[in-house]
């Protein structure tokens, strides 16, 4: 009994399970996953153009959003590998080393699903997302066949060790961040089982591309745009010394109205 609660009490340590999760997309069900996915957000960035787009998951070589045209795309990945090729940044979800509002499209790829902290993920998405900009979050619906699959699971490789966060508390968190919510809709209703590659890209394109409409896909897509506030301005205080009064500017009838000289350079 005593040995169950300290192994409750050890804090899970997702970092170590990305390299899993990384070698379960080359499985055929999780290359129908990515593929999945990747018309899903094909479908929904196309056309979009920017000046750059951010990439925040598990893995520089599951890249996304691959038709939208920005400028500069960039990628996350937690771990350091030798060849790495340009544009990938090394860095932890839940700490971006990008200056406040840069990138014009952030996509979270499980990332909050991985992370010690999956709040502080859309928190530092928001900082980084100028106004007006989106977010794309991926993550896995554990109301679906695939979140009681993770329940009975006895092991935590693949997706099975993540978190399985709820849809509707990604949507208030985002809402608390100052995100207007466009979309979400749960995709790939198919079972958590290993199959011939190639069944779900066949008989699921279509379904997949725009959503289920009840929500028990494996996966959640939120796309949500960041609002932009105007900033209040305050009235100049006026000092009475330099407030200089002109003849018939108050109560001057509207024929004796005060002109300024020509010579003088109006700005």
């Amino acid at each position: 009994m005593e040995v169950n609660k300290v192994k409750a009490s050890v804090p899970v340590d997702y970092s170590r399970r990305h390299e899993s999760f990384e070698r379960w997309f080359q499985t055929p069900l999780g290359r129908s996953l990515l593929a999945s996915q990747r018309r899903v957000l094909d479908h929904s960035f196309e056309g979009l153009a920017g000046a750059r787009q951010l990439q925040v998951g598990l893995s520089h070589r599951l890249p996304l959003a691959s038709g939208a045209d920005f400028v500069q795309k960039i990628i996350t990945s937690p771990c350091w590998q030798p060849n790495m090729p340009d544009g990938v940044a090394v860095c932890d979800a839940d700490e971006l080393p990008f200056p406040g509002e840069c990138m014009d499209l952030v996509i979270l790829h499980h990332a909050a699903d991985f992370s010690p902290d999956p709040h502080q993920v859309l928190r530092e998405s928001a900082r980084v997302l100028r106004g007006e900009g989106r977010i794309a979050l991926i993550g896995f619906n554990p109301l679906s066949l695939w979140g009681i699959r993770r329940l009975v699971s006895r092991h935590q490789q693949g997706p099975w060790g993540g978190r399985f966060l709820m849809r509707s508390r990604m949507e208030d968190w985002l809402r608390l961040l100052g995100f207007h919510l466009e979309s979400s809709c749960t995709h790939f209703c198919t079972l958590p089982v290993q199959r011939a590659e190639g069944y779900t890209t066949r008989n699921h394109r279509l379904l997949n591309q725009n959503g289920h409409f009840v929500p028990v896909g494996a996966y959640y897509c939120i796309l949500a745009r960041k609002k932009t506030y105007s900033p209040i301005r305050t009235r100049a205080s006026w000092r009475k010394t330099k407030v200089m009064h002109f003849p018939g500017a108050v109560g001057a009838s509207r024929g004796c109205t005060n002109k300024a000289p020509d010579n003088i350079d109006k700005h």
